[in-house]
């Protein structure tokens, strides 16, 4: 009879799986740039489509090809700059300084709900964006920016690599064989338990139950960063990659929007901060489209069947 065994499926490098503070994602870092400029922004992510281009990427088996890419629409209206901060490190950390010891420039920008349809909220989020460059330089770029508005055109272009971050769709408090993929103990085992948990939370000896030990608690609400994102298009026109009948749960789009190849993090409607990436490799040049999918998208599920 065959063992049934096997490693568990949940990864520790996530752990501790706390709820995020709020649903700004928070950037600590950025990445390295000679001159000065502005190393993020943000977007409401819209929905997903499909588009076709011609392939670029070196020792593709398609090279030159034309091949059905998915991506993520994020709708990215202009943001607001309302202020900025300096920092100077220390043995604690980064701490906020005077001009004379600042090392790092961040502005404070807000972002512009009222101007999209699928955001029900007034209010702006507000989060700051690193500017890099020489301090120096860097704070005399940051000054001229205060009051007025940068778009995604400014920070972003076409091909670019990008790092996404975003706080995930929450589940709610789930127990060990959701949260952690544990196994269901078999009939003889199950009892009246059902089996839906973990055999030994540890010995007896020391008395202590283990971080390692999968358990129940929060699922999902937590902040994830995926790296090497491509972006495919940076447009200025929402309609022209807008679905008929609009992105299910969100509407029409209304702003300058963002193709990023494949899926960010996030559920719709949902604020994704997009930055250069912090580890950088070639692009193989714009992308060439030259088709976007524009169906409607009311009757389909998750799992590309119809309703």
């Amino acid at each position: 009879m065959a063992k049934r065994m096997r490693p568990r499926r949940g990864s520790l490098a996530y752990s501790p799986r706390k709820r995020a503070r709020r649903p700004i994602p928070r950037i600590r870092r950025a990445p390295a740039s000679e001159k000065p400029r502005v190393l993020g922004f943000a977007g409401y992510k819209a929905g997903m489509t499909h588009l076709v281009l011609v392939d670029e990427m070196p020792k593709s088996m398609t090279l030159g090809t034309e091949i059905p890419v998915p991506v993520t629409i994020l709708e990215a209206p202009p943001l607001r700059v309302v202020g900025l901060r300096l920092y100077r490190p220390t043995s604690d950390g980064w701490v906020l300084s005077d001009e004379a010891r600042a090392k790092r420039v961040r502005l404070v920008v807000e972002t512009h709900p009222e101007k999209v349809g699928g955001i029900p909220k007034k209010n702006p989020e507000r989060f700051e964006v690193q500017v890099g460059g020489p301090a120096d330089q860097a704070l005399a770029y940051a000054r001229g920016l205060v009051g007025k508005e940068i778009g995604a055109r400014d920070v972003l272009a076409d091909g670019d690599y990008v790092d996404v971050s975003a706080v995930t769709k929450g589940k709610g408090l789930q127990g060990p064989v959701r949260r952690w993929g544990v196994m269901i103990q078999n009939a003889k085992a199950q009892r009246s338990s059902r089996g839906r948990h973990v055999g030994s939370l540890g010995p007896w000896h020391p008395a202590h139950v283990s971080w390692r030990v999968p358990q129940s608690g929060q699922m999902g609400y937590h902040q994830r960063t995926e790296y090497h994102k491509r972006v495919l298009k940076v447009g200025a026109d929402g309609s022209e990659v807008t679905p008929q009948g609009g992105f299910l749960h969100y509407g029409t789009l209304r702003n300058p929007y963002i193709l990023i190849q494949g899926s960010v993090p996030g559920p719709t409607k949902r604020l994704v901060h997009v930055r250069p990436a912090i580890r950088p490799r070639a692009s193989p040049g714009v992308p060439k489209i030259t088709y976007v999918s524009r169906e409607s998208k009311q009757g389909v599920r998750p799992g590309g069947m119809e309703s």
